[in-house]
């Protein structure tokens, strides 16, 4: 009996002191945080694009241009070369030896280099080094370049032979489509020798023949991983060849800039596609290519669903997987950012621009000039990295905005890390400062913005030393992204041009709903992709979970924006959620079609039950005032609401098991807001501008609830702290 009891008693002793210990690792940690907090090190400074712009670059004043990048506050730089006129050439041993020269300077410095893979951008064509327009990729490997899905279409007579010679090397389909009945059938079977001979039966027919043709432009086939392969063995092997030694310690990321699909007129393909998808689903898609152009009956959804996520699909294991894989396995991280992010209709230009970036170690965004309202799909990529257990996200800064103010410079700064940003490339330092082509040009020698650079730069290394870990996004709010809605309702050749996505689609809401929830009602949320809805999200009571390993979460409250097509699983589980307890609400429209047709009725049923039985609210106009409405009386449950008018923007973030929140107000004007969260905590004040650490909030417990007074002036941000 003394024996057991001395077991036991020595193993709590042991439990004991191992969870002390944990807490002493876990102190020692945020310890290590407060210090680099306070300290702004080099490691967590920012790292802008530099352009060695229309000019042959010398090393000794490579070396001072860096020096002064440093004394700036820079921990680094991304080496871009840009121009017609740029010295020595791009990839040759001259070249490899002035970034040399770089990379031996900032391993004196302390610095960190980030590859930028190409020459100018967009990424893939490895370098236009004749300057006439055919990039050293195409030279090489034309067969490997961009291609784009063409349409012909024929009007046969009815109760006679059509005949048409084919290449069958291009061809992707061939459909005859009655256009009353929307009756199709697949003609590729009657192809013989090159020859198409289809006895034409009664009725309204077209025939179509698809075909995928070299799309006339210099960039690699971002959706073949062979291709791809070939165009990092050209450029990302190049360097590792010359500097293997430095991949890991002063080499550490890599930064792929602006592919996308809207390329080949917004009809990117590539001739796998078939093959591919029959491997994956195990049929042909001939049939639903129609569809790609025109409404083809009850299908159509069902049919654009499957051709467009397959080709982001494509997409996304493509060109962007193969980087990022290539990079981890050579000890880097991945960055990079697609262009046009801002259409709201992304299938014609990103595909779909959460899911691209699911292979990606640390997705990005751009913001540049132009008035392109970047700021509303902030949420989008770093809910991209959350959906996908990630915690590092990147932004292109500043590019093309003109020599704008240092006020807009910290606001831009501020509304970007509240909406999940954490690593801010800036855009740019230029080395010949008399052919910069997009301002401003931010280093210590432009008298426009040196007086202020070293603390800005302070402020943003600061705001990394919180930020840039592993903390965990914690949230009540779920909006489902609806790509589904996107994929039905696009189609190709669209009245707006491939440029700026095509097609508008009807009741499409969820950026509008966001920017309510986020900038005006001062609820953080995050975006779900349908695929982690169903794949890594589960319902236990009244809670949505996101089952990750880094970024878990649960979820109180899903909005459904704007949704005509919804998957049959996704609305399963969201009416489970709603049958338990969970708050749903729809806006603008309600779903009545489903990414599979034979699914239809399903989901007219389900939503009608929902709805019927007062299991989810629906909003036909999602104001600011009519959200406030629906989600004000189930906000007390929130892990954080303000009690008051006033609202700022906010980001709760847990690491280590220390709870943290980032408030900003890059409003014109002093904001005196109310807070509650959830939980009795002991507060405390970081100052990201000035590195002060320690003062105390003044709070007061009610409920299991803290409350307190924030006062934040115009321009100005501060972070939160719970002791306990």
């Amino acid at each position: 009996m003394f024996f057991n009891t001395y077991i036991m008693n020595k193993y709590i002793l042991i439990l004991v002191i191992l969870c002390f210990a944990g807490v002493s690792k876990a102190n020692d940690k945020w310890q290590q945080i407060r210090s680099n907090f306070e300290t702004a090190p080099l490691n967590l400074r920012p790292n802008p694009l530099w352009f060695w712009n229309d000019t042959k670059v010398e090393k000794g004043e490579l070396i001072r241009q860096m020096r002064l990048s440093k004394d700036a506050g820079y921990g680094g730089l991304s080496i871009l070369p840009f121009g017609k006129n740029f010295e020595p050439e791009y990839l040759s041993e001259a070249y490899f030896d002035v970034y040399r020269t770089c990379i031996e300077e900032a391993e004196k410095l302390g610095l960190t280099l980030w590859l930028y893979d190409e020459y100018g951008f967009p990424s893939g064509t490895a370098g236009d080094i004749n300057g006439d327009g055919i990039g050293r990729f195409k030279q090489k490997y034309p067969e490997h370049t961009n291609k784009r899905l063409d349409k012909k279409e024929f009007i046969p007579e009815s109760r006679k032979i059509f005949t048409k010679t084919l290449s069958l090397d291009l061809l992707m389909a061939a459909v005859a489509m009655d256009t009353v009945s929307f009756k199709r059938i697949d003609l590729a079977p009657l192809i013989s020798d090159n020859q198409l001979k289809w006895d034409v039966p009664e009725g309204n027919w077209k025939v179509m023949i698809f075909t995928c043709v070299d799309a006339g432009n210099t960039i690699v086939d971002y959706m073949s991983p062979e291709a791809i392969d070939l165009f990092i063995d050209m450029t990302h092997e190049q360097y590792y060849k010359h500097f293997k030694e430095y991949f890991g310690s002063t080499i550490i990321g890599t930064f792929f800039d602006e592919p996308t699909l809207y390329y080949a007129e917004g009809r990117s393909w590539t001739p796998d596609f078939n093959r591919k998808f029959e491997k994956k689903y195990g049929f042909s898609p001939a049939l639903y290519y129609p569809a790609l152009w025109y409404d083809i009956g009850k299908e159509t959804e069902e049919a654009r669903n499957y051709l467009f996520g397959f080709r982001t699909d494509l997409y996304a294991e493509g060109f962007i997987r193969q980087v990022n894989d290539w990079s981890l396995k050579h000890g880097l991280l991945a960055t990079g950012h697609q262009d046009n992010e801002e259409i709201i209709n992304s299938v014609g230009t990103s595909g779909d621009l959460m899911k691209c970036f699911k292979y990606l170690e640390v997705p990005g965004i751009d913001k540049i000039g132009g008035d392109r309202p970047a700021e509303h799909f902030y949420k989008i990529v770093s809910s991209a990295a959350y959906n996908w257990d990630h915690s590092l996200v990147m932004s292109e800064t500043y590019g093309a905005m003109g020599n704008i103010s240092w006020t807009e410079i910290f606001n831009i700064a501020m509304d970007q890390y509240s909406k999940g940003i954490n690593l801010l490339i800036p855009h740019a330092t230029w080395y010949n400062m008399e052919k910069v082509v997009f301002l401003p040009e931010l280093s210590l020698r432009n008298p426009l913005y040196a007086d202020s650079l070293r603390i800005f730069n302070d402020f943003l290394t600061r705001l990394n030393a919180i930020m840039q870990n592993d903390a965990r996004w914690e949230g009540d709010i779920a909006v489902l992204y609806p790509i589904h809605t996107m994929q039905s309702g696009h189609y190709m050749d669209g009245p707006l041009g491939h440029y700026k996505g095509g097609v508008e689609i009807p009741g499409l809401d969820y950026v509008e709903v966001g920017i309510h929830l986020f900038d005006s009602l001062g609820y953080d949320y995050q975006f779900l992709h349908p695929e982690v809805l169903d794949g890594q999200c589960s319902v236990k009571k009244n809670t949505i979970f996101l089952n990750n390993e880094i970024q878990y979460n649960s979820f109180s409250t899903l909005i459904v924006p704007g949704c005509r097509t919804i998957s049959l699983s996704n609305l399963a589980k969201i009416k489970a959620f709603a049958d338990a307890g969970g708050t749903v609400v729809f806006t603008t429209e309600l779903p009545e079609k489903a990414t599979v047709q034979a699914d239809d009725d399903k989901v007219k049923n389900i939503i009608h039950t929902m709805i019927r039985d007062k299991k989810a609210i629906f909003i036909e106009e999602p104001s600011v005032r009519n959200l406030a409405g629906a989600l004000d009386p189930v906000s007390s449950s929130f892990s954080l609401r303000f009690k008051g008018k006033e609202r700022l923007q906010n980001m709760h973030k847990i690491w280590e098991g220390r709870e943290l929140w980032y408030f900003a107000n890059p409003s014109e004007r002093l904001k005196n807001v109310e807070i509650e969260i959830k939980g009795e905590h002991r507060l405390e004040l970081w100052n990201p501008h000035t590195g002060e650490t320690g003062k105390a909030i003044e709070v007061s417990h009610e409920d299991g609830q803290t409350l307190f007074r924030l006062s934040l002036d115009k321009g100005m941000s501060v972070f939160v702290v719970a002791l306990s």
